[in-house]
């Protein structure tokens, strides 16, 4: 049961059989995969069926295909353009048929949650806090227009949402891959500006990810992610998503593992409001994780994973795997990646090399 409150990585392009019983054992809510695990279509596709053999219902499988430099099957298929080269264009058809396409060729490939779109608003452009060129924009009527075209044809194709990272990682000042960012916005400036976008969007989006930032005029004692009066308070009760599924990002990041301890940033973000808590990496943490689960009390334990159950009864099971689809949706892909001009700078982030 609490195991199902975990979104957890793999190791790589096969599983082993620790990982195996592992997965049978937790009955995890799913799982989030990197470019480590895809070597080739027929590879990946394998491997998402041997996910979906462990779990008695759908699992969530997750991925983040952003385009641009996060594109976890860069090695296999022609990337699309970032957020903010289609921004750029601003072609409305242009991004419809880059969600579409992110959506069939991820239903191919067995997945049923993108993690995304990214719903920040690009406050500091230059800087490296983890967002360069991921962003749609720093209006947030552009981001509702843009990343909402993406988000809704992605979803046409029967692939699952995710809008993050809440409430504005945007502000961050750091890459919270490293450390964890701090941001003085105070809740009204959050509601004037960054909100917008996740409120207006909210009937499309069908789960929400949380930011490892902080806002100390908000919450002084917690990063958002492990910030009850952000999470239950604000998102939850002010905002009305009392329906979405909430995740934390990655708990194996250096702003969460300088903090926190394995069990201990589980717990937190269950408690919080956090309907799963993602590890991506130090899967053989999973264990520490379940048995801190375990001391919440069960009501917090039973809202979670009704709202996971929820979710999960959304996805429709795999499509069916076509050598000649497959082929068909990488050449649409690489035509439209070549009629928008790539003008987003590079960054030193880690996230595009996961």
């Amino acid at each position: 049961m609490h195991g199902s409150l975990l979104l957890l990585g793999v190791a790589g392009p096969e599983l082993t059989p620790a990982e195996a019983a592992l997965f049978k054992r937790l009955q995890p809510a799913g799982y989030v995969l990197f470019t480590r695990n895809i070597v080739s279509p027929e590879q990946t596709r394998k491997l998402t069926d041997d996910l979906r053999s462990f779990s008695y219902d759908e699992p969530i499988i997750a991925i983040d295909q952003e385009g641009g430099r996060v594109t976890r099957t860069k090695d296999i298929a022609p990337a699309l353009p970032s957020a903010a080269d289609l921004a750029a264009q601003a072609n409305p058809i242009t991004i419809a048929n880059a969600g579409a396409f992110t959506g069939d060729l991820l239903r191919l490939l067995g997945f049923n949650l993108n993690l995304a779109p990214v719903l920040d608003l690009d406050h500091h452009p230059g800087l490296q806090n983890s967002l360069r060129g991921r962003c749609w924009g720093r209006d947030p009527q552009r981001v509702i227009d843009h990343a909402g075209m993406f988000n809704r044809w992605q979803r046409k194709r029967l692939v699952r949402s995710c809008g993050k990272h809440f409430p504005a990682c945007g502000r961050a000042l750091s890459d919270p891959h490293h450390d964890l960012p701090s941001s003085d916005a105070t809740l009204a400036e959050l509601l004037r500006e960054d909100i917008i976008p996740y409120t207006a969007l909210m009937p499309e989006l069908d789960s929400i990810m949380l930011a490892h930032v902080e806002f100390p005029n908000i919450d002084p004692d917690h990063p958002a992610s492990m910030s009850k009066r952000i999470i239950r308070g604000f998102l939850r009760d002010q905002l009305g998503f009392d329906k979405h599924v909430v995740m934390t990002d990655d708990l194996d990041m250096g702003a969460i593992t300088k903090r926190y301890g394995r069990g201990e940033d589980a717990r937190r973000a269950i408690e919080a409001g956090n309907d799963l808590a993602m590890i991506c990496h130090r899967t053989d943490t999973a264990d520490v994780a379940v048995d801190a689960l375990k001391t919440l009390p069960i009501y917090v334990i039973d809202d979670a994973l009704a709202r996971v159950a929820k979710l999960r009864k959304k996805f429709p099971g795999p499509g069916t795997w076509s050598e000649s689809k497959w082929q068909e949706t990488c050449t649409a892909i690489a035509k439209l990646a070549a009629g928008v001009p790539a003008i987003s700078s590079e960054s030193s982030s880690p996230v595009a090399g996961y």
